[in-house]
């Protein structure tokens, strides 16, 4: 014998859709939540109003490579550049993208290696600094020399950055990686050379 079918009433029907009108996007949900500050394009410092200095520059990042330094400053392929192996001190080494950016810090123990270059005309530190763009500024430093030539210390000029500091990230950069990012293989091969000198 077969048991009884008993008969049950049908689901509701689903709610009706929402009217797409009143439909908040996820990307607007998530754009209210977003800090103001941080949805605006941050301008450069003012410009510095002093004309570029000359003498020694203390050189750290893209800048320590010799065919970008020629590049820069339409220097001659075949003028040999002067560069010395110093360090400086009182400095953090940051990240800013994928470009190092020094910032003042005097409770720092840390030393940054680099090479100096005499910039000897206004015209060749106005070069470097636009290079540089506005977010970093030629500030007076004393650079160390580890080349055991004299003289062994001196005061020059470093590029510090002068943006906003929440925009840098901890990091290191290598010149040489980034060197074969940017497809510069020749510099690459000159910058090995003057390492084995």
């Amino acid at each position: 014998m077969c048991p009884p079918v008993t008969k049950t009433a049908p689901p509701p029907p689903p709610p009706p859709p929402s009217d797409p009108r009143t439909k908040v996007s996820p990307v607007i949900r998530n754009l209210r939540t977003v800090p103001p500050r941080s949805l605006t394009v941050p301008q450069p410092p003012p410009p510095p109003t002093t004309t570029a200095p000359t003498g020694p520059y203390f050189l750290y990042g893209t800048l320590m490579d010799p065919s970008m330094l020629q590049d820069i400053l339409s220097l001659d392929t075949d003028q040999e550049i002067d560069l010395r192996p110093a360090y400086v001190t009182g400095y953090t080494c940051r990240l800013w993208g994928q470009y190092p950016a020094l910032i003042p810090d005097d409770t720092s123990t840390s030393v940054v290696k680099g090479v100096v270059y005499r910039v000897e005309s206004v015209e060749d530190g106005a070069k470097l600094a636009n290079y540089e763009t506005g977010w970093y500024r030629a500030e007076p430093c004393e650079v160390v020399y580890t080349d055991g030539k004299e003289p062994g210390r001196e005061n020059g000029h470093v590029f510090v950055f002068v943006g906003d500091e929440g925009e840098l990230s901890d990091g290191v950069f290598d010149l040489r990686v980034w060197l074969g990012r940017m497809g510069r293989r020749g510099a690459l091969e000159r910058l090995d050379r003057l390492d084995r000198k």
